[in-house]
């Protein structure tokens, strides 16, 4: 859906800057629904919080396909859990980062994050590659009277249908873990993980700025690709990103937690800035499948250390408090990147995401170096 969206809304004759609006839009509902799962944290059990997003994902999904005014898919953003970015900013995080991180301890929980980014990051790729031929299809069975790209939203709201009795029933299964069906609110680890959130906020404010959505609108005013080419190359991102994740877990029990989530960060960030000085779209691609083949090492180690650093009552409290401001970081961003397109084809939406994310790079490794660990 977040490879689709630029060319949804543009073919429904909005703006560059109301592509913002929205991506902006998206990002604040994410940002207000992770208010909510966090206040409440200490009571909410995270199977219910997948239960409930799973249907807002479906009513979102039907109502992009159905309408056309920006008034409504503007509402709709906010309410619903649609995502344009490259990582997922959504409620849905924090309750399977609290699942994951209490079932598994160790080494063991590292792999298993890796192995949580391999399915999303594969399932994005997918998405992505069939984001061009499905709007074929839609156009060939008169679905869309524009250019059938209105057919994948429907779809996306048919996966958060069939996603939903898979969380219902799983419910059950969930109750043997007091840190999931006992949550409790931040108490001792308070202190660390509000300053590790400030820190995940600057490198979500630099993420905000090269969201898919944003990338697309680039890579079709820099380079006029179409649909079915900016899929292509969002897919192999994101396939990219799949492959690096089996690689984490290797890199952080070797390693160390944090030196695997700076080192690889620092190269993958040179390459984005790398992307928006490129001369030609083979190079620019390049940098950019290059940069996910890094940027995304650092995910289960980051959720790993999360978990490492709390109690587990705490874990589900710990996920959500760090996740809100990253929303908000990254909902800061991106009406910014595209007022730059709107005025200039040429890629500083990446240069000045890049940056933000090495000082965060830089930050990170300063404050929690000594607190490193491997798994």
């Amino acid at each position: 859906m977040s490879t689709s969206l630029t060319a949804l809304l543009l073919s429904r004759g909005l703006s560059k800057s109301s592509v913002g609006i929205v991506s902006t839009a998206t990002l604040l509902g994410s940002a207000t629904s992770l208010i909510l799962v966090t206040r409440f944290a200490h009571i909410l059990r995270p199977h219910r919080v997948l239960i409930a997003m799973s249907f807002l994902m479906a009513l979102t999904g039907f109502m992009f396909a159905a309408s056309g005014s920006f008034a409504v898919l503007l509402l709709v953003s906010v309410i619903g859990p649609l995502n344009p970015s490259t990582g997922d900013v959504s409620p849905f995080l924090p309750a399977e980062q609290t699942i994951i991180g209490s079932t598994f301890e160790g080494e063991a929980r590292t792999r298993a994050f890796a192995r949580f980014a391999l399915v999303a990051s594969g399932g994005a790729a997918i998405g992505a590659f069939l984001a061009g031929p499905l709007s074929s299809v839609g156009r060939r069975v008169g679905f869309d009277s524009t250019n059938g790209v209105a057919l994948n939203p429907l779809i996306y709201g048919c996966i958060g249908l069939l996603v939903l009795p898979i969380y219902v029933v799983t419910i059950g299964r969930s109750s043997q873990s007091p840190a999931v069906t006992n949550p409790s609110r931040l108490g001792p680890s308070k202190r660390v993980i509000r300053e590790l959130t400030a820190v995940f906020a600057l490198d979500s404010a630099g993420g905000g700025m090269m969201l898919y959505s944003i990338i697309a609108l680039w890579m079709r005013g820099r380079f006029n690709f179409d649909l079915g080419r900016i899929g292509a190359v969002l897919g192999f991102m994101s396939l990219a990103s799949a492959a690096s994740a089996l690689l984490a877990p290797k890199l952080s029990a070797r390693f160390g937690l944090i030196e695997t989530m700076v080192f690889t960060h620092v190269i993958a960030n040179l390459l984005v800035v790398a992307a928006a000085f490129a001369p030609n779209a083979p190079v620019a691609v390049g940098c950019l499948v290059g940069r996910s083949l890094l940027s995304q090492l650092d995910v289960p180690p980051r959720s790993s250390f999360i978990m490492s650093l709390v109690t587990a009552p705490e874990r589900s409290a710990a996920a959500a408090f760090t996740n809100l401001p990253r929303s908000i970081a990254t909902a800061s961003t991106p009406l910014l990147a595209a007022w730059m397109l709107q005025h200039s084809t040429f890629g500083w939406p990446l240069v000045v995401g890049g940056i933000l994310k090495l000082i965060y790079d830089l930050l990170l490794w300063i404050r929690f170096r000594g607190r490193s660990s491997r798994g």
